[in-house]
């Protein structure tokens, strides 16, 4: 199976602020400008090559998805992950990028690039890209495993991975990739909130509510206790019926139905508008498969919901 692999140009900050930090299991490799990125299906290979003099291929993530959001969303979702110790930096490096005066500037959106399994090769391990690779090149540029530079590429980070394998969270591979396929992204709370609100076209799933900084992505089954970072895990809500979904006030039930709790009116003798919405069918994607899991539903409503 051909599959593609990109290798971009990277901030020599960024790569280092990253493996300086342990156990990381999701960055965002960020645009400062608000550019779609379509190069990559979900678990192909993402690498980074330093910028001139070094030109060296020296770590590399699992592509899980891309999307452009507001850089406080990023940061909210992704905080240090993104490669920088702060928001104020984050926000002045991609002023800085984009030349545009922090003093006049408003809010501003990123490009996002959703990397699972990250890994950061020892200096040793680091290796030059292909032959046809050009100075010129200030982005990225995509190899096929069909291709000989490709496949070549696809075998030298195999090398390059075994000594950093029991760190990296690639075991299952055996320390190695084997041959070229899809790997399956292992998806983090950064990349199941960015996932989530893109699938529910960020709209509360509820009241349809379009103000991104009021939106989260609610786990149906709490992650720690065996929930997934699935997209079939999760329902974009408003923040205040999230909050009343994690704690039992308020339910969606196996056939996506809204229910309130009697117990909003007993405990808080309020919750008229909640009660509005009570019975009320919610949105879903459109594919079965990224809906909410029914399974999970019902753990909800029997484990949670206070009825």
């Amino acid at each position: 199976m051909a599959v593609k692999i990109v290798v971009a140009v990277t901030d020599g900050d960024w790569f280092k602020q990253l493996r300086r930090q342990p156990d990381l299991t999701e960055v965002n490799f960020w645009s400062p400008s608000p550019k779609a990125f379509r190069a990559l299906r979900p678990g192909e290979l993402f690498l980074f090559k330093l910028h001139a003099p070094i030109n060296m291929i020296v770590g590399g993530g699992v592509f899980a998805s891309s999307t452009i959001m507001p850089l406080s969303l990023a940061w909210e979702a992704f905080g240090t992950s993104n490669g920088v110790t702060s928001l104020p930096e984050m926000r002045s490096r991609i002023l800085r990028y984009r030349k545009l005066d922090p003093h006049t500037a408003g809010p501003v959106e990123i490009g996002c690039r959703v990397l699972t399994q990250p890994f950061f090769l020892d200096e040793s391990r680091w290796f030059s890209p292909p032959s046809s690779w050009s100075k010129n090149i200030v982005s990225f540029t995509t190899y096929g495993t069909d291709g000989p530079e490709g496949a070549a590429l696809w075998n030298t980070v195999q090398d390059a991975m075994v000594p950093a394998v029991s760190s990296t969270g690639f075991s299952e591979e055996k320390s190695r990739f084997g041959e070229p396929a899809l790997i399956r992204p292992r998806l983090g709370q950064g990349a199941f909130r960015l996932l989530v609100t893109d699938l529910y076209d960020r709209r509360c799933a509820i009241t349809k509510e379009r103000t991104l900084p009021a939106l989260e992505a609610a786990h149906i089954r709490p992650y720690a206790e065996g929930g997934e970072h699935s997209p079939s895990n999760g329902i974009l809500m408003r923040r205040d019926i999230h909050s009343l979904f994690d704690q039992g006030y308020v339910t969606v039930t196996p056939d996506h139905r809204f229910e309130v709790s009697r117990r909003i009116r007993e405990e808080f003798e309020n919750g008229r508008h909640y009660y509005e919405l009570h019975g009320s069918a919610i949105t879903v994607p459109s594919m079965i498969s990224q809906q909410p899991d029914a399974n999970a539903l019902a753990w909800h409503n029997n484990n949670r919901y206070f009825g």
